[in-house]
């Protein structure tokens, strides 16, 4: 049996709430798990754009979410209000989602700067026996530089500033392929990885804001089609003829 127009209008549902249910679960990741770069980058003094841009993911997911319930139950219970209500608020989300990308691009070198203090930041306190609460952003910073094979953010020249060392001559282990669990070892230069991790957290960011990217673009052609079905039933519905490629059955 062909798909109906009810049918149809269902399928086109489901997709925004997964979507909205995907972007609860990114926004959540970052509120709640410190232990991941992001939240390194992102979390210091009282100014906290992790916190902000976990709490915008949080309200347009709950939003796309339960505006999507709310479509769903208005469709199996052909509620009219339910549909109307329903449709302005994928208008106000989708006037959102255009807004945010745009921000985004604008506020790009800023969030790049910030983000480039941050570090600075963490490198500097590295090592501080004085600061054992920062721990886990060291291990974060270690697990970069092993994994990426490279040394401060712009080389490992970097770490010279560092004042936690017993001397001069120390950096992180993580900066060499030692497998020592020390902050700092004694090691060649020349053993140590010449690059700095700042081109690899740029891909990084730029990863992760694709993925953003694309769960949104894929929201808004999702939602173009769902506004538009919704306006088609509520006419029908006007008209007293709802899903009228049932009346036969």
């Amino acid at each position: 049996m062909p798909v109906n127009k009810k049918e149809t209008y269902h399928y086109e549902i489901v997709l925004p709430k997964a979507l909205g249910i995907m972007l609860l679960t990114f926004g959540f990741w970052i509120l709640f798990d410190r232990n991941n770069l992001f939240s390194v980058l992102f979390s210091s003094g009282e100014n906290q754009p992790v916190s902000c841009i976990s709490f915008m993911l949080l309200g347009a997911g709950s939003l796309i979410t339960f505006t999507s319930a709310m479509g769903f139950i208005g469709s199996v219970q052909e509620t009219k209000c339910l549909l109307a209500t329903y449709m302005c608020f994928q208008v106000l989300v989708f006037v959102t989602q255009v807004t945010m990308p745009v921000l985004v691009f604008l506020k790009k070198e800023v969030v790049h700067h910030e983000w480039n203090k941050r570090i600075d930041e963490v490198i500097s306190e590295y090592g501080n026996k004085s600061l054992a609460e920062k721990e886990l952003e060291w291990n974060i910073l270690n697990a970069v530089q092993h994994n990426m094979e490279c040394c401060g953010r712009y080389d490992v020249t970097q770490w010279e500033k560092n004042k936690n060392k017993e001397s001069s001559t120390q950096i992180p282990c993580s900066c060499t392929k030692s497998s020592l669990k020390e902050w700092f070892c004694d090691v060649p230069r020349n053993s140590t990885y010449s690059m700095g991790c700042e081109k690899y957290l740029d891909t990084w960011f730029e990863n992760n804001v694709l993925i953003l990217t694309g769960i949104n673009i894929s929201l808004l052609i999702t939602q173009i089609f769902v506004i538009k079905l919704t306006m088609q039933l509520l006419r029908s519905i006007r008209k007293n003829n709802i899903w009228p490629d049932e009346s036969d059955e």
